[in-house]
Order: structure tokens, then C-alpha cells, then sequence
């Protein structure tokens, strides 16, 4: 069994994949796949999956390139590979839709067969077999139809999803948010993937449409076409909403990328938003893309409500219109006519409310497949053509530019980078210097191929072993310190230990709790700026490249460890290579054989270090030899504290795991789960939902008594004549509109042949109408009323939720973005916020409605016929078991759907941020393959989830066969002993088929909702759950009560948690107002410490820290922080204006904010410069943009933890003018 369901899932000799990740994990998987499936299903579905294109992502991979080129349309690439088996399938659904009429004919025969009691017993088998057989043949054409249908569903998913990550690889500098990827990845994939159930509908249920309306024409004659007309006047009004729903999805769409695009820049930036107080400033941000987005969803949903209200009331109205018009034709209206037409009326519900929504299915689709071929149509990133094909002309040089005129975008309108001509012998170490914002950065990325080459020659011998790339911010991924170096390459000990030692890393590696095996956070968190530096360059140096790319890697380290690294790694264990240095520390540039000075985006000199220093204005030496600190470690960062070795043992266990699985509950959804999305709702909009909800079913059963009120008064008058307009219903065609008297829809229809009644006063015919009218039109008020309200509802759910997860999650301490990878908290933002806002809602407006009509099915039931109540005990306890055991790993499916889902996010967005690096280093193979390796399990639970809805299915059909048949043989075998009653076995029949269909919809809609309810469970998990930074109380001390910037701790004591050594063990000082305080001392000797307790984010477990003699404790945290300046080491710039990220909370005049970047230097760059590349900062220079904050800030008290150098350019330039103080430029970051 365990090989069988390997099969299954896509494993074999050919790909030897475990079934899940760990043993434990595996046999638990396995264990609730077989709960699932019994062995005899199992085995047909292996059989049936064994024999078709194997799900393998692998396989459908190479399947789906071969029809696959750049430049192509997508939806023709899909076609190609999937489109035939797909459409092959619609011979599947023609026979199901065919044998759909063959119920209501057979039973009707069936009937006749009984009231007749002439023809012989064979006849009545046969119709009774033929019921049976129908039912039977149905429910397996139709199970095997959706298990088809799913399947090649997850194929073009598997390709789909596939093909994005490939684009991504090979996007050029022209790259979308990655937010917007990750939107492409999760919902408009999935969108897209929903064509493939809506486009055999929407052939299928106009078929059904026009066989229902030539019965109708049977009965009725031209007088149907009054409701026809009726109908087709209600296209181009769907048309026009249908329009109106695609333009606002379109909207709606690029709202939520922005939004997460937003949410995805804030979390990078977290711990500079935490230390400088602006959580609220930038969730008001998110919360503005938010509002947005539910504008539009607002219109989509109201949309929805009218297309729904105009199909679900038009059967009632066609209904009214055909009776008129036939009364007003010379007809005279007769019991039989009106409740055959109704019959025939109430069988279009089906396609006609089925119809907009697989329309709206299709535009979705259309929409999400545009947005993904315009992703698809991004420039790629091509070597062949951005290099030249031929070396350098000359054997020793190993680097040519010439004329060669580069740009970040592909018109020249930001920056460009222009070399003249730049020649690199090999084995040269060749230096970059200038001011901020000169182009040095650009200077690197333009040869690593990362920009848009414009004109010019750019020749580099030996381009296919790739380049040695050290970016300016270190990409480190969530994985092990020896991981990170080894970055896929096989462990060489020597080598390793070589390049340990040249990059300074042992000493560090010697206090971290698991060595090398430590697990570093995502990006890098757990770390500080030196340790990422080292660790960027040694996995640089790790590789053995001939030339390397070294973008500022001594900016993050103090002045010993960068002599180490210059001295044993730049020019030790890399001196046969050819090296490109870009540093602002000049006096480590004096062994240089060649210095190119860069200025606005030009090379102006390049010569020997002896000719370009000089030019380059030197910083004093009091900085230069009183500014570094002594420690042989790395510097610490501010905005990734250094973690002491206490730090680290509180975030990590012995084994060095800091990645924590993401927790899954277990069972069945809890009621806190269902009670937190009724009151996002709220208490009164959900009450007066369920209220609508009861009226207008309430109202339909009111109608159908009307209906049977009429019957009885027609039966009274024409009593005299019943037994001379008898007939036989057995004797009549197969496609008689006679034989649909039984429809479901009908609880009242009288149970034996209608006689032809006699000709009713035209005074009667107006009353029976105009009541039925009435009834009808409160019916159509209810129906309207509860689809607004119910709009209303999930909207203001949607948004509930949304604040509450955004509101926790800002609120949550900064251990917790340590330990949680940005791509599991997005998938909150992402996917499961898109499912409660539309995916939720859209099932649960099934349930409600099939709880509803089962309600008022019962009631009629009970009133009627209380006999057919005895069947449903045993109904319901079958049920109940059949429901139960599905819905068990219904949910345990979803959630790990969920849990698989969050990987593939992570993966992307570490694709997207380090993408420069993996082309340098030829590492995309490799991150190819480990995305089918993610992809392929998340497949494996979407094809078991598949299989357990279909394992309901057809369980659900063939239960409600096996009660037709049963009623069937009793009828026959009460007819051998004439006992049957025709009526009440054509009744009971009817009513059995209308009951158990209505329960298979509440038993699948239900634990469809509760799976979806998982999305609110997770939202809800982090909205409840996340842990939270004490807020302390607000003082009344006005907004200025820091007013000297007096500093006092007394005898703090700080430990990481119970059971760990303190980090801080009774430290007291006093810091006057006015002094500076340096703060100095060897790794993990508690510096960070002082300012994470100063902060608050980290709470003393004793001791008081005093500002201007108030306790920061008692404070609020906004209060506090707001207070406090910090100039963070690593730069933080979110998309927006310049003026937005100088000052998020718009506190401060334009004058300020131009003083502010005068004094760094950057009041001309913010002038020229147009745009920058997003948080890379680029174009403005890294240190400087991370004084900007602090400097606008223009508090009393100011917290600096970063190397002076880091912040200030080695060459202070004074600029002649500026722009107008009042005049600040909106340039967009």
C-alpha cells in the first residue's frame, strides 16, 4: 500500500522522492491519505493516474517547455501541452448532462407503470433497473469527470507555477515588486487554474438550458417565449456587470500588490520601523492600500449580489410571464399547465444561477492571465547578448569596457553609468572610489550583467565560470553559517578552513551555540552587519572564481578585523585572482595596482593608487584612529543587534535550529475559529443576514402553499370530472414536459395524473395570479435584501480581519521576525486574506443556502407527508459518518496545503533578493530544482485533497442512488401485492432524490467552508497568538517631556529568559544631558544589550533605566521611542517619495528635511536623482541614507551604533547651491 500510494502521489524508480520530508512527517501523511481512501479506491485511482501524465513537476516541466518559447502566448503553451486531454473530457460531461434528464423521465414511467397495473412485471423492473442504473452511471461519469478535471487542473498548476519561477531567474534589472511575484504566485495562478472547471459549464449549462426550454415549448407552445424574450433582455445587462466586475478585479489586483509590496518592505524593515517608533505611520500605509483594495472588492461583491439576485429571481418572473401571456393568447390556464411549466421553469434554477458565476470564473481567469503574460513578457537577463562573444583581445587582460553606456531602466531615464574605456589585467586588485551616489555600486552591477547595457562592448574572459559577487548588503539565507559559505558547493575541510580563517569567521563561530551549524535567521537577522559581511565574502571566496566583484566589504568591520581581511583574504587567499575593491576606506587602497575615481555616474581618472588618492579628500585622523573601536570582532549593528551568546541560546536550541516548523492545528476547526468571523462580521449585520436568509425561504415555501391551495380549489370545482380526464402518464413519449411533474422543486404537486379542469373565470385566474405575484415579488425583495446584507458582512469581515492580523503583527516583538521567515507571514497577507475575502464568502453562501433549503424541505416534509420522515434517521447517521470521516482529513489536507504553500513564497522572495548573486555564482540550476522539489509536495497535497472530494462524491451519489432504488423495489414489490399507492410512490421518489442532492450540497459545501475556515484559523493564530511587546502605560507628560537627555541605568540585570546567564548582570551609569557616551567591548559582551533594553525591546528582569529621571518601564512604547534618534547600520528604504522616507509621520517642514540632506550630502543627488532601486538604495549611496532618519528626527537625545565611516563619504564635498528649502522633490524610492 505504502508503494501504491507512492505511486499515486508521483514517486518512483524514475524519481526516488520520499513521500514527505522526515519519517515522523511521512508516516503521518501516509496514515491520513489511507484513512481516506479504502484500498478499492485507492487502486482505481492509482490505476487511472498511473496510465495519464504523471503529476511530477519534473515531468510537466519538460512537457509543458516543449511547447513552450519566449515571447509566447501562455494560454497557447497550456494548450498544447494539456488542452487535448482536456478537452477529450468534454464527452465526459455531455453523457452526464444527458443522463441528468434521465430521473425525472424514468419516474415518471415508473409511476405510470403503477397506476396502469396492466403491462407485465419485467416492464416495471426495467424502469425501475433503469433508475437505478441511471442514478448509478451518473454519479461514476460525473466522480470521474471532476477527478479528470482536477487532475489536469494540478498539471497546468504545476507548469503555471513552474514557468514563474523560471521568469524570475531570468528577469532582467527590470524586476516587479516581490510582492507582486508573490501575488502572481498564489492567487492570480490559482484564478487563472479556475478556467479549467468553468469552461466545460459554460457549453454544458446552455445545453441543459435549451433542452429545459423545448419541453417548455411542449407544453406551453409560443407563450414560452414571453419569458425567453424576459431572459435574453437580462444578457446585456449581465453583460454590462460583468464588464464592470473585470475592470474592478483588474483594480483590485494592483491595490493588493501594492499592498503587498508594501508589507513585504515593511517586514524587511521591521526592526528600524520598531526603533524608530513609526509601526503606526507605516500601518496607516498598509491599511490606505488596503482601503483600496476593498473599494474595489466592495463593487465586485455588490456586482455579484445583483448578477446573483437577477438569475435567482428570474425563474419566479418567467414563470409569471409565461402564465400572462398564455392567458392573454385565448388560453385557458389549467392546474396541469401551470405546474408542468413550473416544473419545467424551476429545472432552469440550475444553469441560470450556475451561469453568471462561471462566467464571472472565466473573467477572473482572462484577468489573472493577462497579469501573468505581461509578467511573462519582462526583458529577460541575457549573457549572450549583453556580452560580447569574443575575450578581451588580449590573453592577460580578463576585463574590457569600451564606450560601453549603462542604465538601470531601459530608456536612460534614471542614472546612467558611462566607462569610456576600462581595461583589467588579470590578477589585478583594482579599487572604486567617490563620493556617495558617484556610481561606484553601479560600476560592479554593470559588469555582473545586472543592469541595462545601452551601447558599448563589455568583453570578460572565462564568463561561464561565473563571477565571485560580494553586493553592497550582504544576501544571506535562512539556513546553517556552513550552508551559507558552501552554497551548494561540495565541502572541502582544507578549503573551508582556509577560508574561515581569511575571513576572520572562528572566533565568531567559536561562541555561537552550534558552531557552524548554527542557523542563521532570514536575511541574515540573527547576525550583526560584520557577520553578514564575512560570511557574503567567504561564500564568495568558497566558490574560486578567477575574478571577483567585492562591493564594500570592509564598511561593516572595525579597523583590525578589515586589515585581516585585507591582508588574508583580499590579498592572501585571493591574490592569484582578479579582484574590483569598491571602499570609501582609501588608506587600505595604498597596495591597489590600479584606483578608478567614479563622479555622477562617469569614469573621470583612473592610474596607480599613488596618482588617485591624493584627489580623494582624507578623513581626519582623529577619526581615522580614535573612531574604531579595538575589538578584533565585528562592529555592531543597530538594526541587527548583534546577538550575544545568551541571545542566541534564547532563539536556538543545542542543535542550532533557530527555523521553527510552522505550527498546525489539529482536529476540527474550533468554535472560537467560527465565532471570531461572526463577530468580524458582526453581532447585528449576521443576525439580520440569517433573518433575510429565513424570509425568503420562508416566502418560497409560502408560494409553493399558494401553489397547492389553487390545486385544492381546482380539484373542488372540477371533482365531477376527474374520473373521465384520467391518463396515463406510462403511455405518454419519453420527452413528454408531462413526466417532469415531480420535479423537486414542487412539494405540493398532486401525486396522481392531473385531469383536464375546467375552465376557470377570468376573475379567479387574476386572483390565484396576483397573489402568486405578490408572494413571488416579497420573495424577489427577500432574495435581493440578503445578498446586499450578505456582501456587506464578508466585507466587513474581510477588513476586520485584515487590521487585526496587520495591528498583531506590527505589535510582535522582534524575536519573533527572527525566527519566522518573511514568506509564512506574507502567506497570511497573501493567500489566506485572499481566501477570506473571496473564497470564504463565495462557499459560505452555498451553505447557508442548503441549510435553508433543507430546513424548509423538512418542514414541508413533516407537514405533508410524515411518513418519509422515518427514512431520514438512518439517512442522517449514514451521513453523519460519511461527512465526519471526510471532513477530518478535509482539514488536515487544507492545512497542509497551507503549510507547504508558505516554503514556495520563501523561496521566491529569497530568489528575487539574492537573484544578482545566484546568476554570479551559476547557483539557478540549483534553485530550480529545489523549487520543483517544494512545488512537488504542495502538488502531493493538492492531488490527495482532490481525491478525498471525489471520495465523498461518489459516495454521496451513490448513497442517494441506492435510496431511489430502494424506494423503487419496495413500490414493485407492493404492486405484486397491490398495496402501492402510485402517488405516493411518484412523491416519496421525487422527495428522496430533492433530499439526498440537498444533503450531498450540505455535506460538501460544509466541509468545503471548513477548509476555507482554516484561512480564518490561520489569520486568527497570528491575530490572537503572536506574542507582544509590553506596552507599559501612558504618562501625562505632554509631547516634549524629554527635554535634556539625561540617560540613567541602575542596576539593570537582563536575561534572554529563566535559566540563561544575564546578558547585562547589574549594570548602573549616568550619562549627563549633553555628553557622549562611545560604548566598546569584545562580542557578546552585552553593547546591544544596552540599547534593546534603552528601547525596550527587551524588558530588564530588574533594575530601572531613567530618562530626565522618568522610568521608561512605566512609559508607553510609542511614547518612549518617539523620543529616541537612532542611525541604524543597514539603510531601510520602502517605495514611496523621497520626503516619505525622511519623514514618515509628517512631522517635520520641508526646511528641516533639506537641512537634513545637506548635511549628508545628498540635497543635489535628491535634485537630479529621479528614482531609486527600491530598499538597494543604489543610486543614493548606502550610509547616507541611513542618517536620514535620524537627522530629521532633530530629538534630544540621539542613540548611534554604526562605524562613523559607514555614514560619512572618505571625500567631503560642499556644494555651491541648492534647491529652494520649500521646494522638496516628490522622487519616487
Amino acid at each position: 500500500m505504502e508503494r501504491l500510494l507512492a505511486q499515486l502521489c508521483g514517486s518512483s524508480a524514475a524519481w526516488p522522492l520520499p513521500l514527505w520530508e522526515g519519517e515522523t512527517t511521512g508516516h503521518c501523511f501516509t496514515q491520513l491519505v489511507l484513512s481516506v481512501l479504502p484500498h478499492a479506491l485507492l487502486a482505481v485511482l492509482s490505476a487511472c493516474y498511473l496510465g495519464t501524465p504523471r503529476l511530477h513537476p519534473t515531468y510537466l516541466a519538460r512537457v509543458f517547455q516543449a511547447h513552450w518559447q519566449e515571447g509566447a502566448r501562455l494560454w497557447r503553451a497550456l494548450y498544447g501541452a494539456f488542452g487535448r486531454c482536456y478537452l477529450a473530457l468534454g464527452l465526459l460531461k455531455l453523457v452526464g448532462t444527458m443522463l441528468g434528464f434521465s430521473g425525472p423521465l424514468l419516474l415518471s414511467l415508473l409511476v405510470g407503470f403503477l397506476e396502469e397495473g396492466q403491462e407485465p412485471l419485467s416492464q416495471g423492473l426495467l424502469y425501475a433497473l433503469g433508475l437505478a442504473g441511471g442514478a448509478v452511471l451518473g454519479a461514476v461519469l460525473q466522480n470521474q469527470y471532476g477527478y479528470e478535471v482536477y487532475k489536469v487542473t494540478l498539471q497546468a498548476r504545476g507548469a503555471v507555477l513552474n514557468i514563474l519561477y523560471r521568469k524570475a531567474l531570468q528577469l532582467g534589472p527590470s524586476r516587479p515588486p516581490t510582492g507582486e511575484a508573490l501575488n502572481l504566485l498564489g492567487t492570480d495562478s490559482e484564478r487563472l487554474l479556475n478556467f479549467a472547471g468553468s469552461f466545460h459549464e459554460a457549453w454544458g449549462l446552455p445545453l441543459q438550458l435549451a433542452i429545459t426550454l423545448y419541453l417548455l415549448y411542449q407544453q406551453v407552445g409560443v407563450a414560452f417565449v414571453g419569458g425567453l424574450i424576459l431572459a435574453l433582455l437580462l444578457v446585456p445587462v449581465n453583460k454590462v456587470i460583468a464588464t464592470r466586475i473585470m475592470a474592478s478585479n483588474q483594480e483590485m489586483l494592483q491595490h493588493k500588490d501594492a499592498r503587498v509590496k508594501l508589507v513585504t518592505e515593511l517586514l524587511s524593515g521591521i526592526r528600524v520601523i520598531k526603533f524608530c517608533g513609526w509601526e503606526q505611520a507605516l500601518g496607516a500605509r498598509v491599511e490606505a492600500c488596503r482601503a483600496r483594495e476593498l473599494g474595489r472588492l466592495r463593487v465586485i461583491k455588490y456586482l455579484d449580489a445583483a448578477c446573483v439576485y437577477l438569475w435567482a429571481a428570474l425563474p419566479v418572473v418567467i414563470s409569471i410571464v409565461i402564465f400572462i401571456t398564455y392567458v392573454l393568447m385565448g388560453h385557458q390556464l389549467t392546474a396541469t399547465k401551470v405546474f408542468t411549466a413550473l416544473a419545467l421553469v424551476r429545472m432552469l434554477i440550475l444553469p441560470l444561477n450556475n451561469f453568471p458565476w462561471v462566467i464571472n470564473g472565466l473573467l477572473e481567469a482572462k484577468v489573472s492571465l493577462d497579469r501573468i503574460q505581461l509578467f511573462l513578457d519582462l526583458p529577460n537577463h541575457n549573457p549572450q547578448a549583453y556580452y560580447s562573444p569574443d575575450p578581451p583581445t588580449e590573453p592577460s587582460t580578463v576585463l574590457e569596457l569600451h564606450g560601453a553606456l549603462f542604465s538601470w531602466d531601459p530608456v536612460g531615464t534614471s542614472q546612467e553609468t558611462f566607462i569610456s574605456h576600462l581595461e583589467v589585467k588579470k590578477g589585478m586588485l583594482v579599487g572604486i572610489v567617490g563620493k556617495v551616489g558617484c556610481g561606484k555600486s553601479s560600476l560592479l552591477a554593470a559588469i555582473a550583467g545586472e543592469l541595462h547595457r545601452l551601447r558599448g562592448h563589455v568583453a570578460v574572459r572565462g564568463l561561464s565560470k561565473g563571477f565571485g559577487l560580494a553586493t553592497q548588503e550582504p544576501w544571506i539565507q535562512f539556513a546553517t553559517i556552513r550552508d551559507n559559505i558552501l552554497f551548494g558547493k561540495t565541502f572541502d575541510a582544507q578549503l573551508y578552513k582556509e577560508v574561515l580563517e581569511a575571513c576572520a569567521l572562528n572566533d565568531d563561530l567559536g561562541i555561537l551555540p552550534a558552531g557552524d551549524q548554527t542557523e542563521v535567521g532570514e536575511k541574515g537577522v540573527t547576525l550583526s552587519g560584520g557577520q553578514r559581511a564575512r560570511i557574503a565574502l567567504a561564500r564568495a571566496v568558497y566558490q574560486e572564481k578567477e575574478l571577483y566583484l567585492l562591493d564594500d566589504p570592509l564598511a561593516a568591520v572595525d579597523a583590525d578585523v578589515a586589515n585581516h581581511l585585507l591582508h588574508r583574504c583580499i590579498l592572501g587567499v585571493l591574490s592569484h585572482t582578479t579582484r574590483l575593491l569598491c571602499t570609501h576606506r582609501t588608506e587600505y587602497l595604498e597596495r591597489a595596482d590600479a584606483v578608478l575615481l567614479m563622479e555622477a555616474g562617469r569614469l573621470i581618472r583612473a592610474g596607480p593608487p599613488s596618482e588617485i588618492l591624493p584627489l580623494v579628500q582624507a578623513v581626519p585622523k582623529a577619526w581615522a584612529e580614535n573612531g574604531q573601536e579595538s575589538d578584533s570582532a565585528t562592529a555592531q549593528s543597530v538594526q541587527n543587534p548583534e546577538k550575544t551568546k545568551e541571545g542566541l541560546e534564547e532563539e536556538q536550541s543545542t542543535s542550532g535550529r533557530l527555523l521553527q516548523e510552522e505550527s498546525k492545528k489539529e482536529g476540527a476547526v474550533a468554535l472560537h475559529v467560527y465565532q471570531a468571523y461572526w463577530k468580524a462580521v458582526g453581532q447585528g449585520l449576521a443576525l439580520a443576514i440569517l433573518f433575510s436568509l429565513l424570509l425568503m425561504q420562508a416566502t418560497r415555501n409560502a408560494a409553493d402553499w399558494w401553489l397547492s391551495h389553487w390545486i385544492s380549489q381546482l380539484k373542488a370545482e372540477n371533482s365531477s370530472h376527474e374520473a373521465q380526464a384520467s391518463t396515463s402518464l406510462a403511455s405518454m413519449g419519453l420527452f413528454s414536459p408531462q413526466l417532469l411533474l415531480f420535479s423537486p422543486g414542487n412539494f405540493y404537486t398532486p401525486v396522481f395524473p392531473l385531469p383536464k379542469a375546467a375552465p376557470n373565470g377570468s376573475s379567479d385566474i387574476r386572483f390565484y395570479l396576483t397573489v402568486y405575484a405578490t408572494i413571488a415579488g416579497v420573495n424577489s425583495l427577500c432574495t435581493l435584501l440578503r445578498a446586499v446584507l450578505f456582501a456587506a458582512g464578508t466585507l466587513q469581515a474581510a477588513a476586520t480581519l485584515h487590521r487585526h492580523l496587520l495591528h498583531r503583527v506590527l505589535m510582535a516583538p522582534v524575536t519573533f521576525f527572527n525566527a519566522t521567515p518573511t514568506g509564512r507571514i506574507l502567506n497570511r497577507f497573501s493567500s489566506d486574506v485572499a481566501c477570506a475575502d473571496d473564497s470564504l464568502p463565495f462557499i459560505l453562501n452555498i451553505l447557508l443556502a442548503n441549510v435553508a433549503g433543507l430546513l424548509g424541505l423538512l418542514a414541508v416534509l413533516g407537514s405533508g407527508l410524515p411518513w418519509l420522515l422515518l427514512l431520514l434517521p438512518p439517512l442522517s447517521i449514514i451521513y453523519y459518518h460519511v461527512q465526519r470521516h471526510y471532513r477530518a482529513s478535509s482539514r488536515e489536507l487544507r492545512r497542509l496545503g497551507s503549510l507547504t504553500l508558505s516554503p514556495l513564497y520563501s523561496h521566491l522572495a529569497d530568489t528575487l533578493a539574492g537573484l544578482s548573486v545566484l546568476r554570479a555564482t551559476g547557483a539557478t540550476y540549483r534553485f530550480e530544482e529545489e523549487n520543483l522539489r517544494l512545488l512537488e509536495l504542495n502538488q502531493r497535497c493538492q492531488f490527495a485533497t482532490s481525491a478525498t472530494m471525489q471520495w465523498l462524491d461518489i459516495r454521496l451519489q451513490l448513497m442517494g442512488a441506492a435510496v431511489v432504488s430502494a424506494i423503487a423495489g419496495i413500490a414493485l414489490v407492493q404492486h405484486q401485492q397491490g398495496l402501492a399507492n402510485p402517488g405516493l410512490v411518484g412523491l416519496s421518489l421525487s422527495y428522496a432524490l430533492s433530499l439526498t442532492g440537498l444533503l450531498s450540497g450540505l455535506v460538501s459545501s460544509f466541509t468545503q467552508t471548513e477548509a476555507m475556515l482554516v484561512s480564518v484559523e490561520r489569520l486568527e493564530e497570528y491575530s490572537c497568538d503572536l506574542p507582544q511587546e509590553p506596552q507599559g502605560q501612558p504618562l501625562q507628560l505632554g509631547t516634549g517631556w524629554l527635554t535634556q537627555g539625561g540617560v540613567e541605568f541602575q542596576d539593570v540585570v537582563l536575561a534572554y529568559r529563566p535559566g540563561l546567564p544575564n546578558a547585562l548582570d547589574g549594570v548602573t551609569f549616568c550619562v549627563q544631558p549633553g555628553e557622549k557616551l562611545g560604548i566598546v567591548g569584545r562580542t557578546g559582551s552585552g553593547k546591544s544589550s544596552l540599547l534593546l533594553v534603552l528601547f525596550r525591546l527587551l524588558e530588564p528582569s530588574s533594575g530601572r533605566v531613567l530618562l530626565d529621571g522618568v522610568d521608561t518601564s512605566q512609559l508607553e512604547l510609542a511614547q518612549l521611542r518617539s523620543q529616541l534618534a537612532i542611525i541604524p547600520q543597514e539603510p531601510f528604504l520602502f517605495s514611496g517619495t523621497v520626503r516619505e522616507n525622511l519623514d514618515p509621520r509628517g512631522l517635520h517642514k520641508d526646511r528641516a528635511l533639506w537641512q537634513a540632506l545637506e548635511q549628508c550630502h545628498l540635497s543635489e543627488v535628491v535634485w537630479m536623482v529621479s528614482w531609486v532601486r527600491g530598499a538597494g538604495a543604489y543610486l543614493l549611496g548606502r550610509g547616507s541614507c541611513c542618517v536620514w532618519p535620524g537627522l530629521s528626527s532633530q530629538m534630544p537625545r540621539s542613540c548611534v551604533s554604526m562605524r562613523p565611516q559607514q555614514a560619512w563619504t572618505r571625500r567631503q564635498t560642499s556644494y555651491s547651491s541648492r534647491p529652494s528649502a520649500n521646494a522638496l522633490p516628490t522622487r519616487q524610492c
